[in-house]
């Protein structure tokens, strides 16, 4: 699971970097609800009732950050699953190099 923290770190640090560069106060709260969105998912968090009094593009945010941190997860989950004892990760070449 650490691919999976390490790819939602890197979304939240990317919403930060484009909520300072945002051009007007409802740009940068739009950034800030993802990034709280995804940090959420990481912590198993739901804030959407607090949103749903905020502009719509704004509450979307918030809800797009938290699914996609929760799809992430479930990513994550589902390499780990299938990851082979050794730590590496069955594939198709790799069932054509033990032919």
């Amino acid at each position: 699971m650490q691919y999976q923290t390490k790819s939602i770190a890197s979304r939240i640090e990317w919403c930060r970097q484009l909520s300072t560069e945002a051009r007007t106060p409802l740009e940068r709260e739009g950034w800030q609800a993802e990034e709280e969105g995804l940090r959420d998912a990481l912590f198993n968090r739901d804030h959407t009732n607090q949103y749903q009094q905020s502009p719509l593009c704004v509450y979307g945010r918030y809800v797009l950050g938290l699914q996609d941190g929760e799809g992430l997860i479930r990513a994550a989950a589902m390499e780990q699953h299938f990851a082979t004892p050794d730590g590496t990760h069955g594939t198709l070449a790799g069932a054509h190099e033990a032919r």
